[in-house]
């Protein structure tokens, strides 16, 4: 290593050599592989479609990835984080696809995206359900970051009991997958960033159930109401409907794909700059969905190199109280 170099800017320009490699790959899987016909059916901007730019990079990206040798897998994964989640009416909007080309399958399921923060006094980088305005990269912004991932382990953990009559419970266990990053979504692991079910338990309280297997060395375990929120926002991972999860599960489990998620830094930044100058981004050749692109005005994407120090600050400024105890179940305090 040269003298001056330190570890984490070799890390950093690693990373960049990397990230550029893929990305010249890709470029050339893009040109010499042109997309099916029976998938350019699918091809749109419409409710069931895939927009042809996101088609395009996710295709190029799992074709370098094949060739590669890093993935094997016939099937591979694309998100539009820029098509509205919620749409008002008791239902998701589909914006995370599923193609497996030489089966000539393409199915498009719900996804939501990341909630990011709202730091009072500090900043706002909040996201609404419907759309996602602001976008990043930065630990614990609960934000979603475009660009290229690979699937990796899944991981099962035991997220609580819940009632499902008066006298039944059932158990909820949801399954994680890993993502790995390349270039600006490179701290994925770091950030936990993966895909799980919209599925968690709230309003916890601990009963006592000694005869579980999830049972505290006390005896207890935690029971709540199970929530659901497919049309929800998520900590920044990718979160799709209980119903649909196993599906995706199935096809990366030992198995890794790619996926890729729109938009990058460069697309948000090309946006808001066309937004900015009084001009339309689908006449300037920018894609963005046209009526999330109404809702929200303009996006932004908050760079961990700007915004880490600032929620690191904020953290520093507002520490969190001690954890409280968790109440006991009424039932098991009688």
């Amino acid at each position: 290593m040269p003298k001056g170099c330190s570890l984490a800017g070799f890390a950093s320009l690693l990373s960049l050599s990397i990230a550029v490699s893929i990305s010249a790959q890709a470029s050339a899987a893009e040109h010499s592989s042109p997309i099916p016909d029976w998938l350019v059916e699918h091809v749109g901007e419409g409710n069931g479609e895939i927009a042809r730019p996101v088609l395009e990079r996710a295709r190029a990206l799992y074709l370098s990835q094949i060739a590669e040798g890093k993935v094997k897998n016939a099937c591979y994964f694309a998100m539009d984080a820029t098509r509205p989640n919620d749409l008002s009416n008791g239902q998701s909007g589909g914006r995370f696809y599923m193609i497996c080309e030489a089966e000539h399958s393409f199915r498009v399921i719900s996804a939501g995206h990341g909630g990011g923060r709202n730091l009072p006094g500090v900043v706002n980088f909040s996201n609404d359900r419907k759309c996602a305005k602001n976008f990043g990269n930065a630990l614990d912004s609960n934000l979603t970051a475009g660009g290229a991932y690979l699937t990796s382990e899944i991981k099962t953990t035991f997220r609580g009991y819940y009632r499902t009559t008066a006298d039944r419970e059932a158990v909820l266990t949801r399954s994680f997958v890993q993502f790995d990053g390349i270039g600006e979504t490179a701290n994925a692991r770091q950030r936990a960033i993966g895909g799980h079910a919209a599925a968690l338990v709230s309003g916890i309280c601990m009963q006592k159930k000694p005869e579980s297997t999830y049972a505290d060395r006390d005896g207890f375990v935690p029971l709540g109401k199970l929530v659901t929120y497919a049309g929800g926002r998520s900590d920044g991972c990718t979160s799709w409907s209980p119903a649909e999860t196993p599906q995706v599960l199935s096809m990366v489990k030992d198995n890794p794909t790619t996926l890729y998620i729109y938009p990058e830094s460069r697309d948000i930044r090309a946006v808001s700059q066309s937004v900015a100058a009084g001009q339309s981004p689908a006449r300037s050749g920018l894609y963005w969905n046209s009526s999330c692109l109404k809702d929200i005005g303009s996006p932004a994407f908050w760079a961990k190199e700007k915004l880490e120090p600032i929620i690191v600050q904020y953290t520093k400024n507002h520490p969190a109280p001690p954890p409280r105890p968790v109440p006991l179940c009424e039932a098991a305090s009688n």
